[in-house]
């Protein structure tokens, strides 16, 4: 059974920080390119960082220079180090594991609300 369990978020201040962890079971997880997606309110959902199988990452410039993705194989776990969050941060993160060679799909975490107080 594959499980993609999410922890961190919450509510934190404008400029604050926050670090979002999403640690999978059921899955061979070296083989899997790692997402972190959000979802405003009213909002489609986005794409905020992803990392490959090797390490390359690739951030959304809306979060740029503020946001870091990265993970450890050894504890098949992703992470999101958010700092100077902003209230239009303020969405339900999630994170996703896809093969490579796979632009859609993949497995779901379960979501992590994230509010940003101005």
């Amino acid at each position: 059974q594959v499980q993609l369990v999410q922890s961190g978020g919450g509510l934190v201040q404008s400029g604050g920080s926050l670090r979002l962890s999403c640690a999978a079971s059921g899955i061979i997880f070296d083989i899997y390119n790692m997402n972190w997606y959000r979802q405003a309110p009213g909002k489609q959902r986005e794409l905020v960082a992803s990392i490959t199988t090797g390490g390359t990452t690739n951030i959304a410039n809306s979060v740029k220079g503020r946001f870091t993705i990265s993970r450890d194989n050894n504890k098949n776990t992703m992470y999101l180090q958010m700092d100077s969050l902003k209230p239009e941060d303020t969405a339900v993160y999630y994170c996703n594991a896809r093969l490579v060679g796979k632009t859609l799909g993949g497995y779901w975490g379960q979501g992590t609300q994230v509010t940003v107080s101005s």
